[in-house]
């Protein structure tokens, strides 16, 4: 899906636990994430723990929005 959302000139940024799936799938730029359950926090962390490491990989994505690349790139977080 990410492919042909792009296709229509729409940049977009896959967040995934499952970084090797989302290359096969065509992704082009890529934010890893926590794990499947809960890609973004932890339920095992304070609340404030979990706004912090949202704040910072969705932040990530918005820089991966705005970076030119050339080949499919996996932004580090």
């Amino acid at each position: 899906m990410v492919k042909e959302i792009e296709r229509t000139g729409i940049t977009v940024v896959q967040m995934a636990n499952l970084i090797p799936v989302a290359k096969t799938v065509g992704a082009n730029r890529m934010v890893p994430t926590i794990s499947i359950p809960y890609p973004l926090g932890d339920p095992k962390t304070s609340e404030e723990e979990q706004w912090e490491v949202r704040y910072h990989r969705v932040g990530i994505a918005l820089d991966a929005l705005e970076t030119e690349i050339e080949e499919q790139t996996v932004f580090a977080v």
